[in-house]
């Protein structure tokens, strides 16, 4: 049984997030495993690097299936992969697409084996919107200080207990997370916000990231960040920023 790694995109506006859900079929994962099961006639699932969020976008998560040899017609795996990138180019809406699939390990699953993530939040700053890029970053017209942000973000880099930046309040699983770089740039009227870390909570990046813009927006100064993560409080962190500026940006192995 052959293991197959997809690489994915997907503008996540119009879907309720990554994961299959029995009341919906408006998934990513859903649109993906459907296609798959109606190729093959049984069902083939998939498994994701990790769970987007309803209304995030992905530039490279990562997917990996197996398929029985016995259904594959005779073929190598190397022609099922040319076989299954067009048929996702076929079938697929065209917000979604698989931009590549390869022939995995035995061992490889695609969420076990991350090594790290890079996740993107984009905020257009400026006083008009972005007529453009509306549906990818959040228009905020605030003022922002971006040199403050980035004294803030000093804190939250290497190995801490995130609780209190978690979106799950019932959370039973370990809240330790590391976060190896938080980059914080201005890009014209654009802020950008870059966090690569060995893995991240529900909602996290977007929770970091409204935490990050109270600082900037001077509800509370930059050293104040490290009382938050010390509380393991979610009430004392800032808001949970809207998903549409929020971008699944790497997955690496």
């Amino acid at each position: 049984m052959a293991n197959y790694k997809i690489y994915i995109q997907y503008d996540g506006t119009r879907y309720k997030g990554w994961q299959r859900q029995r009341t919906t079929d408006q998934t990513i994962q859903g649109k993906i495993e459907a296609i798959l099961t109606r190729r093959y006639g049984r069902t083939i699932e998939i498994d994701g690097s990790g769970r987007t969020d309803a209304g995030v976008h992905a530039r490279g998560q990562v997917a990996n299936f197996r398929i029985p040899e016995a259904l594959c017609d005779g073929k190598a795996p190397e022609d099922v992969c040319d076989e299954l990138l067009a048929l996702f180019a076929e079938y697929l809406p065209e917000d979604i697409a698989v931009t590549e699939v390869r022939v995995a390990s035995e061992r490889f699953h695609s969420r076990l084996n991350v090594v790290k993530k890079t996740y993107v939040y984009r905020i257009w700053n400026a006083a008009y919107p972005n007529v453009f890029e509306r549906k990818y970053m959040l228009h905020d017209t605030r003022h922002m200080d971006v040199e403050a942000m980035r004294q803030a973000a000093e804190y939250l880099l290497g190995k801490h207990d995130f609780a209190a930046f978690c979106g799950n309040a019932k959370m039973k699983k370990s809240t330790v997370r590391t976060i190896h770089e938080i980059s914080i740039e201005e890009i014209g009227g654009e802020i950008r916000f870059t966090y690569t870390g060995n893995g991240f909570l529900q909602n996290m990046i977007r929770i970091v990231t409204g935490t990050l813009v109270d600082v900037g927006t001077g509800v509370y100064p930059p050293e104040h960040v490290a009382e938050i993560l010390e509380s393991k409080v979610r009430a004392e962190a800032g808001p949970t920023m809207p998903a549409q500026g929020l971008t699944l940006w790497e997955v690496v192995y």
